[in-house]
């Protein structure tokens, strides 16, 4: 299918700005420039009734920050969905992913717990995914005080928010938390660069490979880490030295974009999911690019795409209200 003609048309209007590219930047100047183009396209800051600031101690002992945010004032338990953000694991935070942290709130009713995990360089590998587990931890623990139902909580996150939320499923099975579902949007889920989308794909579309080595290079500068199952669930070793297992696993949404470098592992990832005896549904947009749920402030198909999400959310939640916000049942992808 050929490129959505907005994307089109925006990815020439970044080419002819000549913005640098973030790998050119310091990490903490790049964390600026991302948090103030991330507002460009967004949909508007929707007021939501309670939003409020939390904090819990890591494993290690450092606070890690967490915005609850609700599009109900009441003090009811809700179905909640624990967000991470994406950024390369770099850049990007609670703020940078505020409108579409709303937004999910709004339109699914549940409580929305993002995640201000700590970032890379200054926190390399595994740190954001021991933030990530502790949080799933912490808000079960903290659920009645919280307004959290424990029966219907949902892990979810976007490119390494996807990654963090992918290994966070994995560790609240073994930490026998029942998950209703998780939430995977354009996820890396991989130790290597060897796909078709990543070779076809490495120029062009804004997530560059040079900008996804800057990224992990940051992350995982040492190359025997990549090997770890937290850093690439889809064929990093897992304890026992394999590829790490998947069955039993919360139920699956991956949200795949087709001109992405990352699609091909997405699709590689619901796939062995699927192999594991795990629901999996495939949201998929072909026009569209890594990034895209951001731009829904101007792109119709991303608008799209939050609907198609909180309807998947709804369902996994059972609150759905009416026929039309049903998402059909989770399907193995073929």
């Amino acid at each position: 299918m050929p490129l959505d003609p907005d994307i089109a048309t925006l990815l020439d209007r970044v080419r002819r700005a000549a913005r640098p590219p973030f790998e050119s930047m310091t990490p903490a100047d790049a964390r600026v420039a991302y948090r103030k183009a991330s507002r460009v396209l967004d949909i508007a800051t929707r007021p939501l009734p309670r939003v409020s600031e939390h904090r819990f101690l890591s494993r290690d002992g450092a606070p890690v920050r967490v915005r609850l945010y609700a599009a109900t004032a009441d003090d009811e338990s809700l179905p909640t969905l624990l967000y991470f953000h994406g950024g390369g694991f770099t850049i990007g935070s609670i703020e940078s992913h505020d409108a579409v942290c709303r937004m999910l709130a709004h339109d699914t009713g549940c409580l929305v717990a993002s995640v201000d995990y700590r970032l890379a360089p200054e926190h390399r590998f595994p740190t954001a995914a021991h933030d990530a587990q502790d949080a799933l931890l912490w808000l079960v623990d903290h659920a009645e005080a919280l307004g959290v139902d424990r029966s219907r909580v949902a892990i979810g996150g976007d490119s390494a928010g996807g990654t963090l939320a992918a290994v966070t499923a994995i560790r609240a099975r073994e930490a026998g938390i029942a998950c209703v579902l998780q939430l995977l949007i354009y996820p890396g889920t991989k130790r290597d660069d060897d796909t078709p989308s990543r070779r076809s794909l490495a120029e062009g579309y804004l997530l560059d490979a040079t900008t996804i080595a800057w990224f992990f290079d940051q992350y995982v500068p040492d190359p025997q880490q990549r090997d770890d199952w937290r850093y690439a669930p889809l064929d990093g070793r897992g304890p026992d030295g394999g590829p790490v297992a998947l069955a039993s696993a919360a139920p699956a949404c991956i949200v795949t974009a087709g001109y992405d470098p990352l699609h091909d592992e997405g699709v590689a990832y619901a796939n062995r999911l699927a192999e594991a005896g795990v629901p999996v549904r495939r949201l998929d947009y072909p026009g569209m690019i890594h990034g895209f749920l951001q731009f829904a402030g101007a792109i119709p198909a991303a608008r799209a795409a939050h609907r198609d999400i909180a309807a998947v959310l709804r369902h996994a939640f059972g609150t759905a209200e009416s026929p039309s916000l049903v998402a059909p049942p989770f399907e193995k992808t073929s």
